[in-house]
């Protein structure tokens, strides 16, 4: 029980009364029985409050449900409806908090309820999250008035929920509409024409002028008694393996933006992307990360349809980046060692100069069986600094050395792109559009 406003009042008002009548002209033994026979009073009144709240509290228990959704989204608000229901025959009245992971942004805190005998009722508030993860929802606690008004019950009512919040991938989840070319070019992916044709049959067509001759199918010619043409399509049946960083480097965060501003939560919104594109193309699509304590690495194998999009989220949604170095070298030989088949690589990492030895030991063990994409994260603030004005000598110090530093990281990717890797190096916000072009430019070639 804890003491509730009215009673924290009553006792200033008698501290502060029995304070000024010591200092009146009544003799101290009648100031000193006045205020033993107001303390013996409120006592006599705390003790009935007690024992009517509790005999009250046990003929109306309060029992709570909440309408939880199946899932959050970084940033996104959602209204959560809580109902309180009080099948009892007394009235109850009080505040309530729910007791969740303090990741979870709640303003409306605490609500405030009152609700009649046999009655329920419903309580909302907006929710937003503001990191990725399982999140808890303990068992609400309540603060609920007694029957005098002089004590507020310390309660706690409902079941502990758990609930997944994931990177926003609202724009993921509006990508059914990229169903052609002109549309992924509205968002800045570039198409790139295949010389030649696609090898995989796609459906039988009428023949018309200009179409190859030797696509010309004899048999259902002489069936329909008209020329009739095999259509052919991109290889359909290949993989891409997507290998994400999670090491200490991929902790990055130069906007200090939050909400899924962070340099690890956009390179899952560009791997999301890319993954629905390429299943679009009828690919498979399998991830891998490393740079993860032992045994905390996740594997999704490669597989195909429409519900992959959602087990990968599902798998790769609560991954977070940790202050533990990324072992190229390991991540590589496990990838060859699980992945055999030759499919599309795309590693995203973000690497430095020391790592330049480890780094290209592991690309070529992977390039020995798979087509690689290099993808690394480059920092806004770089570029920010580079163009700053010059406007005295300690800004002129910083715009050098962020050019050297992007100098010395572009050197590195050009030896990289010589040995015919395909590179990638930008900022986080641009990876998704960056990496679904290289994807659609291999594709086209038949690189893949």
């Amino acid at each position: 029980m804890l003491p509730s406003r009215s009673l924290i009042g009553i006792l200033a008002a008698l501290g502060a009364s029995f304070a000024a009548l010591a200092f009146s002209s009544l003799p101290t033994p009648t100031v000193t029985l006045l205020a033993g026979l107001a303390a013996g009073a409120l006592l006599a009144v705390l003790a009935a409050d007690v024992s009517l709240s509790i005999a009250r509290r046990r003929r109306c228990p309060l029992a709570l449900r909440r309408s939880l959704p199946r899932a959050f989204a970084v940033g996104v608000p959602v209204a959560v409806r809580v109902n309180i229901d009080n099948p009892g025959n007394c009235f109850a009245r009080g505040v309530l908090f729910e007791l969740a992971d303090p990741t979870l942004e709640m303003p409306a805190m605490p609500l405030r309820f009152a609700i009649e005998a046999g009655t329920s009722e419903g309580l909302e508030f907006t929710l937003t999250p503001t990191r990725r993860g399982v999140k808890r929802f303990d068992a609400a606690q309540i603060l609920l008035r007694s029957a005098f008004g002089l004590f507020d019950w310390n309660l706690r009512i409902g079941a502990s929920e758990s609930r997944r919040v994931f990177p926003n991938f609202e724009h993921q989840a509006g990508f059914a509409w990229l169903a052609g070319d002109r549309r992924l070019a509205r968002m800045g992916i570039k198409s790139v024409r295949r010389r030649g044709a696609g090898t995989d049959f796609d459906q039988l067509v009428e023949y018309r002028a200009g179409d190859p001759i030797r696509q010309i199918d004899w048999k259902a010619t002489l069936k329909h008694s008209r020329p009739i043409a095999r259509k052919f399509q991109d290889e359909r049946d290949q993989s891409v393996m997507f290998l994400l960083d999670c090491g200490r480097r991929m902790r990055a965060d130069d906007t200090q933006q939050g909400l899924g501003a962070a340099h690890f939560d956009q390179a899952l919104n560009a791997l999301m992307l890319v993954a629905f594109v390429a299943l679009s193309h009828g690919d498979a699509v399998g991830a891998m990360t490393f740079g993860t304590p032992e045994g905390g690495e996740k594997r999704f194998a490669p597989r195909k349809g429409r519900q992959t999009l959602n087990a990968l989220m599902a798998e790769l949604g609560d991954v977070e980046p940790t202050p533990i170095y990324s072992d190229y070298t390991r991540a590589a030989g496990d990838l060859i060692r699980r992945q055999r088949k030759r499919g599309l690589l795309i590693l995203i990492t973000n690497f430095r100069d020391e790592d330049a030895a480890e780094l290209k030991a592991a690309l070529h063990l992977l390039r020995s069986r798979h087509v690689v994409i290099l993808a690394s994260l480059r920092e806004q603030v770089v570029g920010r600094i580079a163009d700053q004005p010059l406007t005295g000598p300690q800004r002129a110090l910083e715009a050098a050395a962020a050019l050297k530093y992007a100098q010395s990281r572009g050197d590195m990717l050009r030896r990289l792109g010589v040995e015919g890797l395909v590179t990638i190096d930008c900022e986080p916000r641009q990876l998704g559009v960056e990496l679904v072009t290289r994807y659609e430019a291999l594709k086209r070639a038949g690189s893949i």
